[in-house]
């Protein structure tokens, strides 16, 4: 409709062609912006009032022949002040888009502030409350104030105005479609593969908003079919896919989706892994094997990512294997697991690590915990292994004191759940209390589900990195914590350029 008014106004083609038609659903979208659309009205009816036409140079003077402009009334026009309504008109446009964006980004919800609808606050509606980290296992809190969203009527789905803002038939309409239309606005995006769709349903729902509408399918020969929906142009995209089994599968899944948003022109991509696939094979441990690793690290670079996010690498030098053009910030799991372990009466708790390699994980996870919780008698023991062969091993020697204790094996994943059972048999009869496992990633492949459940493990805690199975879920000893207030968090604080060293503490 402002199109048809402003076309009808006998505006500038150029000018016409600046209040693009995108540009004006954002701005309609705005209750705020329309005062700037009134001034762009205003600046026309000025130019018509002096019988100025904005056209009147756009073709060629009828007296010349030539295709040049009269610069007689061209000069006149000038001087009567068309070119500053002009300018007005322009300026007054480009304020309302940039307010239209401005209001789009404001509405995006900081995951560590809850936001109250008329069901959770009938008394106040304006209700904030910061979540507490004893009381929601939050990890950390942003130092920024996020505006309040307008409550929404859940039934209805219409802005709730007090009585003297009540809004007429005309522009509640408006509301309601701006209400809609906010869920895909703003400049950031999230997409997900098929690698964990709950996952990244979970992430969506504490930040506010709604996933990217994609296809993400196999043709018939079983090729990956990726196409999206949405513009995407000039947008920050954040893609959640786990690389986990099947490895092959998603890993191509992220590849093609990576590719296809740079053919699309999206502004800067941030991958977010909460498994990395390919982990283990960090280095060369005999002659004449690929380091897997790096491997992956060079294709996802290959296809244009600017940032990756990742959950507990099975080793911190993976993040040496990108170019320095991409950061990668690897999130501690652990953090998400303290809250649980701290609530338990534990007695004499000892952190145990299951090999050589993840000692200074255990390490980091009794420093946090005995931080939180105020426990200064907090143990240390390890685990010497030695295997026979990839996913088995041979023997398994105790270096320190559990007698009497109440252990907790730290790990970065659950496999085939061979080493971990074992190691809880050794720790039993070295006289251990209880003995519970933690581990951020819980692959629980062949029998592992059924070791765990048959194991002296008295509570194996992971986290949904990775899909839940119906498996898992009738396993009594398997207890699952979602990683998604720690990821929506993240993707907050790096699109807000706010900081994440908060989430490492």
């Amino acid at each position: 409709c402002i199109a048809d008014f402003l076309r009808s106004q006998k505006l500038h083609t150029n000018l016409l062609s600046i209040i693009h038609r995108n540009i004006i659903r954002k701005m309609i979208s705005s209750i705020a912006c329309r005062p700037l659309m009134r001034q762009v009205i205003s600046a026309s009816r000025v130019s018509r009032s002096r019988n100025l036409n904005f056209g009147a140079f756009s073709t060629a003077s009828s007296s010349g022949s030539d295709g040049r402009i009269n610069s007689n009334r061209m000069y006149e026009w000038m001087k009567n002040g068309g070119a500053s309504a002009s300018l007005a008109a322009v300026a007054a446009s480009s304020i309302g888009v940039i307010g239209a964006v401005t209001l789009c980004e404001k509405d995006l919800k900081n995951p560590m502030t809850e936001y109250y609808t008329s069901d959770s606050a009938e008394n106040d509606d304006h209700a904030v409350h910061d979540y507490g980290a004893k009381e929601h296992n939050v990890l950390a809190t942003s130092t920024e104030t996020t505006p309040v969203a307008t409550p929404v009527d859940a039934n209805k789905g219409n802005i709730m105005m007090s009585p003297q803002n009540v809004l007429s038939f005309g522009e509640q309409k408006i509301a309601d479609e701006a209400a809609k239309a906010k869920k895909h606005a703003g400049s950031l995006k999230l997409f997900s593969g098929n690698g964990n769709m709950g996952l990244s349903l979970e992430i969506a729902r504490i930040m506010g908003i709604n996933l990217g509408k994609a296809t993400v399918g196999r043709f018939a020969d079983g090729e990956v079919n990726v196409m999206i929906h949405e513009n995407v142009r000039g947008k920050d995209i954040y893609v959640i896919q786990p690389t986990g089994p099947p490895v092959n599968e998603n890993l191509m899944e992220l590849l093609l989706i990576i590719s296809t948003l740079n053919r699309a022109s999206a502004r800067r991509i941030t991958v977010v892994i909460p498994y990395y696939g390919y982990a283990r094979q960090d280095r060369k441990m005999q002659a004449r094997v690929p380091i897997s690793a790096a491997d992956v690290a060079r294709l996802l670079e290959a296809m244009g990512v600017d940032r990756v996010v990742a959950v507990d690498l099975h080793c911190g030098q993976i993040q040496g294997f990108f170019s320095p053009r991409v950061p990668v910030d690897n999130l501690d799991g652990g953090i998400v697991g303290i809250n649980h372990f701290g609530n338990k009466d534990l007695v004499n708790p000892v952190i145990v690590s299951p090999d050589a390699g993840g000692v200074y994980r255990a390490k980091k996870f009794k420093e946090r915990l005995a931080h939180k919780f105020d426990i200064d008698d907090i143990g240390l023991a390890m685990i010497i292994k030695q295997r026979a062969r990839a996913g088995t091993v041979d023997t398994m020697d105790l270096v320190g004191d559990v007698k009497g204790c109440d252990c907790i094996i730290v790990d970065d994943m659950i496999d085939t759940a061979g080493t971990i059972c074992k190691a809880a048999k050794v720790l039993k009869n070295s006289g251990a209390r209880r003995v519970f496992a933690f581990a951020s990633h819980g692959l629980l492949s062949g029998p592992g589900n059924d070791r765990i459940a048959n194991s002296d493990i008295d509570e194996c805690v992971i986290l949904n990195t990775l899909p839940s199975t119906p498996q898992r879920t009738h396993n009594e000893k398997l207890t699952e914590l979602s990683v998604a207030p720690l990821l929506a968090q993240t993707i907050f604080n790096i699109h807000a350029k706010q900081g994440l060293s908060a989430l490492f503490k």
